[in-house]
C-alpha cells in the first residue's frame, strides 16, 4: 500500500516500469554482498533516481558505497528502495563540499556531495575524512564499521582525483592506505580513477586483494573486466581479511560507471 501511494503522489510517468511489490515479495539484502557505484553526477535525466534504486534493488547488496553522491538523491534512492522494493538501508555521509549546481538547494543551504554508505544493518564509528590535496575538486573517504556476513568489518567509501592528476592520486592513497592497515577485516570500495598497473595503486595492492581475482597490477594485464563506459576499470572492491566468492558488474544508463558487486566467502 506504501508503495502504491508513493507511485501516486508522484504523478504519472514519474516512475517509468515501477511496480509496487505485494508485501509477501519484499526482499532483503544478501548478507555476504557489496557493491560500489559512482552514480554520476549529473547523469541520467529526470527519472535517474528511480533508475539507480532499480538496480540497487537488483542487485540487493548488503552494504553499497556511492560516489558523486547528492544527499537529496541518495535520500530519494532509499525511499524507492524502502517503498517500492522492500528494502531498508541505513546511511552515512561523507560529503566533501556542498555546492548548489551540482546538488540544488537554496543559496545559503546548498546540497552536500560526495560520499555515501548504505548498509542494511546499523553502521558505529562513522569517520569522514578529506584529503589534503583534493585535486581540481575536493575529494575523501568516509569510514564505518557495520556487519557483512553478519561479523563486523570496516568499510571505506572513497573516489580519489581524476584521471588526468595522478600525483594527487597518489598523495590521497598514501592518506588512505595507513588507515586500512589498521583493521585485520576491511573492504575498500570506490571510483579510484586508475587502472590496476598505474603507480600510485600500488600500496593498496599489498594490504588488499581485488575482487575479481584475475585483476592484478601486471603491466600488460588485460584481464580485467572494464567498469566504466570508456572501457577502463576504474572501480574497486578492495577485500583485506575475506576473500571473494563471485563478482558481478552492471551497465546501467543512469552513470557512466557501472555497478559493481561482490559475494564474499564467510572466513
Amino acid at each position: 500500500m506504501a508503495a502504491a501511494c508513493l507511485v501516486l503522489l508522484l504523478g504519472p510517468g514519474s516512475t517509468p516500469g515501477a511496480r509496487p511489490l505485494p508485501p509477501a515479495a519484499a526482499r532483503e539484502a544478501v548478507p555476504d554482498r557489496v557493491a560500489t557505484w559512482n552514480i554520476c553526477n549529473p547523469c541520467g535525466g529526470s527519472e535517474r533516481n528511480f533508475g539507480r534504486a532499480k538496480e540497487i534493488a537488483a542487485v540487493a547488496p548488503q552494504v553499497i558505497g556511492l560516489q558523486e553522491a547528492c544527499v537529496r538523491d541518495v535520500e530519494e534512492i532509499r525511499t524507492y528502495l524502502e517503498e517500492v522494493y522492500g528494502l531498508v538501508y541505513r546511511v552515512a555521509y561523507g560529503s566533501v563540499l556542498r555546492n548548489w549546481n551540482r546538488c540544488g538547494g537554496l543559496p545559503w543551504s546548498p546540497g552536500g556531495f560526495g560520499q555515501a554508505i548504505l548498509s542494511a544493518a546499523p553502521m558505529t564509528d562513522r569517520v569522514s575524512v578529506g584529503y589534503p590535496d583534493g585535486g581540481s575538486e575536493n575529494r575523501g573517504y568516509l569510514a564505518v564499521t557495520t556487519l557483512v556476513g553478519g561479523r563486523p568489518v570496516r568499510v571505506f567509501d572513497t573516489h580519489l582525483a581524476e584521471r588526468r592528476q595522478p600525483q594527487v592520486r597518489a598523495g590521497q592513497v598514501r592518506v588512505l592506505a595507513p588507515e586500512v592497515a589498521r583493521h585485520d577485516r576491511a573492504i575498500v570500495l570506490g571510483d579510484f580513477n586508475a587502472v590496476p598497473e598505474w603507480p600510485e595503486l600500488a600500496p593498496m595492492w599489498p594490504l588488499a586483494q581485488d575482487a575479481d581475482p584475475a585483476c592484478r597490477p601486471a603491466p600488460t594485464d588485460d584481464t580485467c573486466t572494464p567498469t566504466t563506459d570508456w572501457n577502463l576499470k576504474f572501480d574497486y572492491v578492495f577485500l583485506r581479511g575475506l576473500t571473494p566468492h563471485a563478482h558481478d558488474i552492471r551497465p546501467s544508463p543512469y552513470s557512466d560507471h557501472h555497478l559493481l558487486s561482490t559475494d564474499l566467502n564467510r572466513n
